[in-house]
């Protein structure tokens, strides 16, 4: 717990520093226009601090490799989701066995009854 907290003050309090030092160092308002053609449509246009579109550009990257990780990755889930079925299965069968096996040895352990 304790190696948690200190890995949380190593990592992120710089990371909360780098942030606010962008956000307060890039905060004059930038348009950002979409239509090559005609920059000055206001359609296809969004002003806002320029730190916003920083940060959008970091949230995006961050969502479209954590998309291509987990596609790529989907052959290994695949193939985990398959062994994990196939172990149930085993289970299943080693117990199917095991209860016949006890069932036989207490049908050979009954004493037979001489008359």
């Amino acid at each position: 717990m304790m190696m948690k907290k200190l890995v949380n003050i190593v990592v992120l309090v710089p990371i909360a520093i780098v942030l606010i030092v962008l956000s307060v160092a890039n905060r004059q308002t930038v348009t950002l226009a979409l239509n090559p053609f005609d920059p000055a449509d206001s359609v296809l246009s969004a002003s806002a601090p320029f730190f916003v579109f920083l940060f959008l550009a970091v949230i995006f990257g961050m969502v479209v490799g954590s998309l291509a990780t987990w596609f790529s990755q989907g052959k290994y889930r695949k193939r985990a989701r398959n062994e994990a079925s196939q172990a149930v299965r085993w289970h299943a069968e080693a117990e199917k066995h095991r209860t016949r096996a006890e069932t036989i040895a207490s049908q050979t352990m009954l004493p037979v009854s001489s008359k």
